[in-house]
């Protein structure tokens, strides 16, 4: 048995270094590419350029788009707007952000879950797509969750966009 794990082992090792053969590795004129790291890492940011996980298996062509970090007033609006809750995920690049589940203190059974998808980084409602989820919990624990279709989604657009549109015309001034 312990053959068999180790003519694996091999083979998966083979494999691997088989697989970086001479198409993967390009030669770098280093007048051209810094060498080191971080300001690789500018010069990548710079133009635009770098990995997903769709490039990586052959899928997605183009660059990686780097525009909704601090330069774009939707998602500093978005920020600023949404910094009462606890966030769980905040991607700049993927253009979204999700809050963890949040509990207001009138109704403890209930929770509810947020989440803004940017779509485009010009300051219009279809720019954004806002979705809440509510969670209800019973006495004996059992939780439902659910969309929730409510004004609450509506009031958060506006005031995005509301904010947004002050933070863009301050960038301008």
């Amino acid at each position: 048995m312990r053959n068999f794990f180790k003519i694996i082992v091999y083979f998966f090792i083979f494999s691997l270094l088989v697989s970086c053969g001479k198409g993967f590795f390009k030669k770098v004129d280093t007048r051209k590419v810094p060498i080191s790291g971080p300001e690789r890492a500018k010069q990548n940011v710079k133009e635009g350029r770098g990995v997903g996980l769709g490039q990586m298996m052959g899928r997605a062509k183009g660059s990686t788009n780097y525009e909704f970090s601090t330069s774009n007033p939707m998602w500093r609006a978005t920020l600023d707007i949404l910094d009462f809750l606890p966030l769980s995920t905040v991607d700049y690049s993927g253009g979204i952000i999700i809050s963890d589940w949040y509990t207001d203190e009138t109704n403890k059974n209930q929770a509810l879950k947020i989440t803004v998808r940017f779509m485009s980084n010009v300051v219009q409602s279809n720019s954004l797509k806002v979705t809440v989820h509510r969670k209800k919990c019973s006495v004996n624990q059992s939780c439902n969750v659910e969309l929730f279709k409510s004004r609450i989604q509506d009031e958060l657009v506006a005031s995005i966009l509301r904010e947004a549109a002050i933070l863009e015309k301050q960038v301008k001034k």
